[in-house]
Order: structure tokens, then sequence, then C-alpha cells
């Protein structure tokens, strides 16, 4: 009974605070609006959609601009953030075998996770157009990504699991390899295929992403241009290769600078299954062992600083296609 009152007592306290923080909002909204009444017509005009976007900037500034700053800040300093060093820590950060192992990995990432992710998502995609059950195949494709990377990785752990050779596996793989007399392989702990495995996993959950909206972009093109094609004489192949890459070129850009920048920031697969042990290294796990292993929170500030130095240049480029296309329609 005591235990009930406790979860109800909680459940409460969550409603409250839900109907508050809403609440809030709102009538911060109400009561800045009514004063912006008493301003000129023209005053108004200017001051109105700053007093509706104004808290989010705050906000925003508050939750991403003031940590970012803080990083940089952070970064120079020693391992307990109380005497300058200058730029030890980036000198570490590029110069540790530790680093090099991480840096090669996400390059690997960078390159495996973003053309198998966004090809055989265009594959799937024009494929799954042409079949009645559309919808049906798409959905099972798309259905991992609604999985987080934690629970995927944890599906996955039983997918690879490795026993001697001899002893009933337990594991996906290694059951159809013995069952088929191949010995069973540690494919976590093996260096020759356990960052391939770890990408698998990131290209099983980011397919069904490219998928959906590289289908979208080709149910855009409009059916003449398909079937005059087709009258011309060109046969499937040349209309994929010929007019709907073509086509769709902005959108599969777009695509694959968001597949890279997940690539850049992997950190869930590589922490649950290996935690970068056995060369499976990434940037980002590196940082959080600096910060929370070692802490060390100069050097893990240094390889956030350089994570995000390598994202940025990725994120303009994602906004200016967008603004193309948004330019376009």
């Amino acid at each position: 009974m005591g235990t009930l009152s406790v979860y109800v007592g909680q459940v409460l306290s969550m409603l409250l605070a839900i109907l508050v923080g809403v609440g809030g909002v709102a009538a911060l909204y109400v009561i800045m609006d009514f004063l912006v009444g008493f301003l000129p017509d023209k005053a108004q005009k200017r001051v109105l959609p700053w007093v509706f976007i104004g808290p989010l900037l705050i906000i925003l500034a508050f939750y991403l601009v003031y940590p970012t700053l803080n990083t940089v800040y952070l970064s120079f300093l020693d391992a307990s953030s109380e005497h300058y060093v200058g730029l030890q820590n980036y000198i570490f950060a590029v110069t540790n075998p530790a680093m090099h192992i991480a840096f090669r990995n996400n390059l690997l990432w960078l390159v495996l996770l973003t053309s198998l992710s966004v090809g055989l998502g265009l594959v799937i995609a024009v494929l799954a157009n042409q079949v009645r059950y559309e919808t049906v195949v798409k959905s099972f494709i798309f259905m991992p990504l609604a999985i987080s990377f934690v629970g995927a990785s944890v599906i996955w752990r039983f997918v690879y699991a490795y026993k001697p050779v001899n002893v009933p596996q337990i594991g996906l793989l290694n059951a159809m390899l013995t069952s088929v007399g191949v010995e069973p392989i540690a494919w976590l702990v093996n260096k020759i295929t356990n960052n391939f495995a770890l990408i698998a996993i990131g290209v099983w959950l980011q397919t069904g992403f490219c998928m959906v909206i590289l289908s979208a972009a080709i149910k855009s093109i409009p059916t003449e241009i398909i079937e005059a094609a087709r009258v011309d004489g060109a046969n499937g192949w040349q209309i994929f290769w010929r007019i709907m890459i073509p086509m769709i070129s902005t959108t599969i850009a777009v695509v694959a600078t968001t597949v890279v920048i997940s690539a850049l920031k992997a950190f869930d697969i590589v922490f649950v299954l290996t935690n970068g042990n056995r060369g499976t290294e990434v940037i980002a796990n590196r940082m959080y062992k600096e910060m929370f292993s070692f802490l060390n929170f100069g050097r893990a500030s240094a390889i956030a600083v350089i994570l995000l130095l390598a994202i940025i240049p990725i994120m303009v480029i994602n906004i200016r296609r967008f603004q193309e296309q948004e330019a376009i329609r």
C-alpha cells in the first residue's frame, strides 16, 4: 500500500509539473502579447515576432550556445580544469595512438555506413515502388529505426553471440555457420570482423530512414517523364541512372550528409558492444572515456571540440542543400 501511494504521488507530481510548465509558458506569451499591445502599431510589428521567438532563443542559448563555449574554454585547461595548458589537449588528441585508432574507425564508419545505407535505401526504394505490397515491405525495413541504438545493440549482441567450437551456439550467425560445417566466429572479438560487425548494425538502423526519404523523392518524379523515356526506348537501368538519379540528386545529397553526421557521432553501438576495446574505438567513445573513466575534463573537451569542428561543415552543406530545394520550389 505504501509503494502504491509513492507511485501515485510521483505521477501526480509529474502531471503537476507538466501542467505548471505548459501553463506557465502559455501565461508568459499571453502577458507579453498583452504588453506589446500598448506599443505603437509600427513598433508592434517589429517587436511581436521577437516576443514569440525570444524565450526560445534564450533557452537555445542556455542549453546549446553556453555549453559549447564552455567546452571550448575547458579544452584549454588541465584535467581538473584549474590551470591553463594551451594546446596540450589538442596535441594529445592528434598524437595519441588510441586517438589514431578512433580517427581511423570513424573514417571507416563514415565511408561504409554512408555508402551502404544510402545505396541500399535507394535500391530498396526503387524496387519497392514496383510491387503491390510496397507498404508492407517498407514497414519491415523501416521498423529498426523505431528501436533505440542501445536496444538494437542488445539485440545484435545475441545475433553475434559466440561459443567455443563443439559447444551449441546461441548466436544466430554462428548457429547458421556451424549448421553448414563452418567454425563459429567471435564477431566482436576478432579484430578483422568487429568494426564491420558494428557498422552493420548502423546500416540496419539507417537504411530504413534513407529508404523512406528517397522513396518520397522518387514518387515526386512526374510519371510523364518516365513514360516518355520508355516510349523513346529507354530500359529500366537507363531510366534509373539517367532520369531518377539526376532528378533526386539533391535529396540523395541531403540524406547522405545526414548519415555522415550520424557516422561521425557514432557512440551507442560501440559503447554497448565493445566499449572501444579490441581496435573498435571511435571519437565519441574516446571522449566519454576521457571524461568519465579518466576524469580528464580538458582532454575530453578538446576531443568534443574536434568532433564539433568535423560536423559543422557537413551541417552547413546540409543547410545549403535545404535552401537550394526551397529556392527551387
